[in-house]
């Protein structure tokens, strides 16, 4: 008996012990996980390589995508696809015709041939470019620099402008009861403006001439070049997240490697773990609040599918790993715990509250935006302090002031069609809000075009000028630098607080000046500055230390159509994570919002590096 307890707990030992080497070999979710890896090539018809094309493998439901770009030859290489069942792929490249093959049983080790034909019909080539190139169009015919200014700054805070669903040809009513919605939604026109739109919009887009100037070059090797090596070798992961409905506006990495996310047209986080795809969510708490919650009496959602009673926005990792939601229509602060699946509830003054960041002592600060002020909560002390930030003008001010009552006013009036139908009054936004490392605050006011700076002791304000437009949000680099995104001028642009100068950098997406950079992030062991393409299709890094070279920056084409990104955020291993917020979420290529990762590392193996374009 002792022998046979003794040997049973050799065996068990043994099996513990090789239990632990395996996962310390191969650790959850680790790059060498089981699943297949394929390698092929992207081929013209006469077998040319075709370079800096997009493969992308989709698999499950919920759908997960990876997409790794061709070579100099042509040649591709996947990482472990590790989510089971068969497969879509897609190989496409502007220029030439996609190549889209279902439900694919796929082999470890396989080698794909792909081969493009050449897009000769200019309408669908006009069809493959970005946003940007179409939305260029518009901003050519808008002489005058002001309106062209708010032009930008107002018709693409909610969505792409120039992508598919937007470029449309609309007859006069149509064109009204567009740009009364856009005016309920916050995209407030100045009136000459509004009704100079439709004709302006009609003209720009109608294919007859948008096709022809779009696609003059289109035989030429310059049209779409190929992105460069560097880009060629980068792996692109999405997660499908929510729904048709759902609208997934911020995302956050937690320390644990999760990702959580907000859907803020259904009220829902989201949490994603990359290492296996399984998704959970959970409906944050609304109380008694009435569809549009805080807003509910000025009309409610404008968008017919939406469900947002307090309508979660930006969210943060607290320092004991929970995560913090401002909840825009709620007026409130909400904090998820991991561990129990619980949330609670803080009430604040103000209207709208937008962006949150947490400085070292755990305080949480954040822009209120409808009602121009900046917050303050101490979850230690469960205080707090809500500071009225200036206005430039006495017209603004007193707005600001009134808010209560226009809230209160809205139950008999509507308020919300009374300021679509108005002269474009721009109240001033706080948006950006992040803190620098010697501890103070500092937040931009994206329609006064100015950044601040709150003392976190005396809480005395300070505002300085941006010499462009519109800066959204920012961050501040390891160096005390604060890096800041002109959403409407499409520069990024670095703050020395020690002596106020400025820098800019125009963002390089051609057409110039037709990006709108909505956020950006530093990554602090690199001092790589990470730029949101929204209207692009892109992401954009930027190497300060490079600029005297002229290699600073480095477009990653991303492969999805309609992708509009609003934050950013890395993992330990220093991938980059964004998420597809476009509202609304049909617009989007496949229809449904995501999360997505980029890896900037190489992906093409030394094995394939070395092999020809076909296998032996």
């Amino acid at each position: 008996m002792f022998e046979r307890i003794s040997h049973l707990t050799v065996v068990v030992m043994v099996a513990a012990f090789a239990a632990v080497i395996l996962s310390v070999a191969h650790p959850p979710g680790a790059a060498h996980a089981s699943g297949e890896r394929l390698r092929g090539a992207v081929l013209a018809k006469d077998g040319t390589p075709i370079v800096g094309a997009r493969v992308t493998f989709q698999r499950g439901e919920p759908a997960h995508r990876v997409t790794v770009f061709s070579d100099a030859r042509g040649r591709f290489d996947t990482p472990p696809l590790t989510t089971p069942g068969p497969a879509t792929i897609l190989a496409r490249r502007i220029g030439w015709r996609d190549l889209r093959r279902e439900d694919v049983a796929l082999q470890d080790g396989q080698w794909l041939r792909l081969e493009l034909e050449r897009e000769t019909d200019p309408a669908k080539v006009a069809a493959q470019l970005p946003a940007n190139r179409w939305y260029d169009l518009v901003l050519q015919r808008v002489e005058d620099d002001e309106k062209r200014e708010e032009l930008v700054r107002q018709c693409t805070f909610c969505h792409q402008q120039g992508n598919w669903a937007t470029r449309r040809l609309r007859d006069e009513e149509e064109w009204q009861k567009v740009l009364h919605l856009m005016g309920r939604m916050g995209g407030i026109l100045s009136e000459d403006l509004r009704h100079e739109l439709p004709d302006l919009f009609n003209e720009a887009y109608a294919p007859e001439t948008a096709v022809a100037a779009l696609t003059s070059d289109m035989d030429s090797p310059d049209f779409a070049p190929a992105p460069p090596a560097e880009v060629r070798t980068a792996i692109i992961e999405e997660w499908d997240l929510g729904g048709r409905a759902s609208m997934q506006h911020d995302m956050a990495v937690h320390p644990s490697g999760q990702i959580y996310s907000v859907d803020m047209a259904q009220d829902q986080l989201y949490r994603l773990d990359p290492a296996d795809g399984a998704r959970q969510s959970w409906t944050i708490p609304r109380g008694d609040l009435p569809p549009g919650g805080r807003f509910a009496s000025t009309g409610g959602p404008d968008v017919p599918n939406a469900n947002s009673h307090v309508g979660p926005h930006s969210l943060q990792v607290a320092p004991d790993g929970s995560v913090w939601i401002t909840l825009a229509l709620g007026n409130q602060l909400a904090r998820f715990v991991p561990a129990t699946e619980t949330f609670e509830i803080v009430e604040i003054e103000g209207y709208y509250p937008h962006t949150l960041r947490f400085d070292s002592r755990g305080r949480i600060w954040y822009t209120i935006s409808g009602s121009n002020h900046l917050g303050m909560w101490d979850p230690k002390t469960q205080e707090g302090r809500t500071l009225r930030l200036p206005a430039r003008t006495l017209g603004q001010a007193i707005a600001m002031r009134l808010m209560p009552f226009g809230i209160w006013l809205g139950r008999y009036v509507d308020v919300r069609g009374a300021a679509a139908e108005g002269d474009g009054f721009n109240a001033p936004i706080p948006y950006g809000v992040d803190v620098a490392p010697d501890g103070s605050v500092w937040f931009s006011q994206l329609n006064d075009h100015r950044i601040g700076r709150v003392d976190p002791d005396s809480f005395e304000i300070t505002m300085v000028d941006t010499p462009f437009t519109a800066p959204r949000r920012m961050r501040f680099d390891a160096k005390g630098r604060l890096w800041i995104p002109g959403f409407s001028s499409g520069v990024v642009a670095s703050f020395d607080p020690k002596t106020g100068e400025f820098e800019e950098y125009v963002i390089p997406i051609e057409p110039l000046g037709s990006e709108t950079p909505y956020a950006l992030n530093v990554h602090r062991p690199t001092g790589d500055v990470w730029i949101c393409g929204t209207n692009s299709d892109t992401l954009i890094r930027f190497r300060p230390e490079a600029e005297s070279e002229g290699e600073a920056f480095t477009v990653y084409p991303l492969p999805t159509r309609v992708t509009y990104t609003r934050e950013i955020d890395f993992d330990a291993e220093g991938r980059v994570w964004t998420s597809n917020s476009n509202q609304p979420a049909w617009q989007i290529e496949g229809g449904m919002p995501r999360v997505l990762r980029l890896d900037p590392r190489g992906s093409v193996s030394e094995e394939v590096a070395q092999r020809d374009v076909a296998p032996r």
